[in-house]
């Protein structure tokens, strides 16, 4: 569907094997530039609140106008105007001014690939391999309890 970067991996000799690992050492070296990740965590961390996440996935089935948008929401306009303009800063929607009314719609089929993938993966059973303590969502109070 859309060409993606593949990360290389250069081996090592197996020379370079220490113990008790008797594995080659990998060195990633990434097809991206790190302002390519910081950009992206930026994308991340816009789409990491579930209200904005939701709205992102009605976005994905076309165009909708912030009334609404607000309307399915149950929230108000000027609630749904700022989550849209945080999204719009990070360039994951754009908006269509008509007359009055502000259209917005995903910025293209990227986001729109993202976002399904994510809700995707999120969807999936769990596999029927052991439960242990790192599967676990992180909870910072309980790791402090640990910690002490």
């Amino acid at each position: 569907m859309f060409d993606r970067p593949v990360i290389a991996w250069e081996w090592s000799d197996v020379s370079d094997r220490t113990e008790p690992h008797e594995h080659p050492r990998r060195k990633a070296k990434s097809t991206f530039r790190d302002d390519a990740f910081e950009r992206a965590a930026a994308i991340f961390r816009a789409a990491s609140d579930p209200n904005r996440l939701k709205m992102l996935e009605r976005l994905s089935s076309g165009e909708w106008c912030v009334s609404e948008l607000a309307d399915v929401a149950g929230a108000h306009m000027s609630t749904v105007s700022q989550q849209l303009r945080l999204l719009r800063a990070e360039r994951l929607v754009t908006r269509r001014r008509d007359g009055a009314h502000l259209y917005y719609s995903l910025a293209d089929a990227h986001v729109a690939s993202l976002i399904h993938a994510a809700l995707e993966h999120a969807s999936e059973p769990k596999s029927n391999r052991e439960k242990d303590e790192d599967d676990e969502p992180h909870n910072p109070r309980k790791a402090r309890s640990r910690s002490r």
